[in-house]
Formats: structure tokens, sequence, C-alpha cells
């Protein structure tokens, strides 16, 4: 029976699940020996002898050296860079590929290379197996990596771990407008939510955030509360159980919809 075959046989969206499935599992039996890595972020549209290719080169070469695995994107720029560096030194060097409707050619620098159809598959590989996140310049798509990995750290949804955004001239405008608008003028984020994240212009302050959040050290300005019990407990997905939302109570004086109680999302 061909795929198409099958896939009629089975209805679309049960077929849809059965793949997502298959990604989430190639890509947990792939990287489940590939211990604490980080994750590099960037644009694909960075080109060699870019002053950013060289530093995402320079950085990978330097987490290699202190046998630290490297994830990428797998596609080209940044991605690259952080790739080539890594498997020329000998590191361990993963790219998370994903197809597009337009081609997005597969860099060469890859110990290991998995392909993802869907974006949410792959943006779990990236959080489950890092223990930090160094970002350059991007677009939309780094933007969103920067901003989900506030949101599970701001959340507890994940224990904390460095995020370092590499370049302030890139950076700097979003922070202000982080600080004034959404910080200070419309409250929408916390007072301390600025120092969950790192803005520097220098590799050595990089690498050192990583090198003291893998020795066990505090490395941001802002630390969010462990969370002790079965809230707290990680799932094999990577993120925190948690407790499920409470029900507004109905006429009767009873509880619509399940009570509260710890998710085992495992």
């Amino acid at each position: 029976m061909s795929n198409s075959d099958f896939e009629g046989s089975m209805g679309a969206e049960a077929w849809r699940v059965l793949r997502i499935v298959g990604e989430f599992v190639e890509g947990f039996e792939t990287l489940e020996n590939l211990g604490p890595a980080v994750s590099i972020f960037g644009s694909a549209r960075t080109k060699p002898g870019d002053p950013y290719y060289e530093a995402a080169e320079e950085c990978a070469r330097r987490l290699a050296h202190l046998q630290i695995p490297v994830i990428t994107g797998g596609g080209p720029g940044i991605m690259e860079a952080a790739n080539k560096g890594a498997y020329e030194a000998k590191g361990v060097s993963v790219g998370l590929n994903i197809s597009l409707p337009f081609e997005q050619s597969a860099n060469e620098y890859q110990t290991h290379e998995i392909m993802f159809n869907y974006f949410f598959c792959r943006k779990v590989m990236f959080v489950k197996y890092a223990e930090a996140f160094i970002i350059f310049p991007g677009g939309f798509g780094t933007m969103d990596e920067f901003f989900e990995s506030l949101t599970l750290i701001q959340t507890l949804k994940i224990r904390q771990f460095p995020v370092v955004c590499y370049g302030t001239k890139f950076w700097g405008g979003l922070v202000d407008w982080i600080r004034d608008r959404m910080r200070d003028e419309f409250e929408t984020v916390g007072k301390d939510d600025l120092g969950l994240f790192r803005v520097t212009d220098d590799l050595d302050e990089a690498i050192n955030i990583v090198k003291s959040h893998f020795a066990g050290q505090p490395s941001m300005q802002t630390t969010p509360p462990e969370i002790a019990g079965p809230p707290g407990h990680t799932t094999a997905e990577g993120t925190r159980a948690g407790i499920r939302p409470r029900h507004r109570p109905d006429s009767s004086g009873g509880s619509i919809g399940h009570p509260s109680q710890p998710h085992d999302g495992s």
C-alpha cells in the first residue's frame, strides 16, 4: 500500500498525528545521548565574512573545545557558521533542518542531521536538549526562539538557562522598547524580566556565562524561583508539569470542569 493509499484509509488527520509523533520519536532517539548542549540562532541571510558569521563560528568552535554540543537550525548563514565552527573543532554539531515551501539547503557541517516538517516539533528539540541559548542577529524566526525561551522561563515552565544575545547594535533598540514600552509604560512584563537575558558584544562574556551555568553557578541577573513537588517535575518533553488552571464555580457552588491538580505531561 502506498503512503497516499494508507493516508486515505486512515483519514488525513489521523495520518498527520502519526507523522507528528514520528518526528518527535526521531528527534528523541537521535538526541537522547547528546548531553547538555547550546542552541545557537541567527539569520540564514548572513554571509561568510560578515563579522557576525565569524563570531558565530568562533563561538561554536570554543564551545566544542569545552566538549559542549552545538545545536542549530541546520541551514545557511549563522546556522552554517555555528555548525562549521563546532564541526571543524571535532565537536558535536547538530542540525535541526526544516522543510520549507522554498528550498533551504542544509549546510555540510553536521554530525547529527534531522529533518522536520513541523516547526513546533523542531522547537521542542531546541529547548529540550539545550542548557543555554546564544542568539545572533536574525529575522522573525530568531525573534520567535528568543521570545519563546523568555516565555517558558518567565512562566516557570522550564528551569532557567542563559539566554545571551550577541550584538548590542542589533539588539539595543529591542531592549529599549521592551524596557520603555512593555515594562515602564504599559507594564506588560515584570520589573525584573529584563534580567532574564543578557546582551553583549563580548564572546568571552557569552562563553563565561555558559560555563558558569554548566558549573551550577547563577549567571543571569534575574533568577526565577524553583518549584518544589509534583508541579516542578520535569516531563519527558522537557517542560515542568505545572498545575491545571482552576475552573469557575457553577451556580450550585460546584466547579465546572476538573479540579485543579498537577499535570503530568510525560
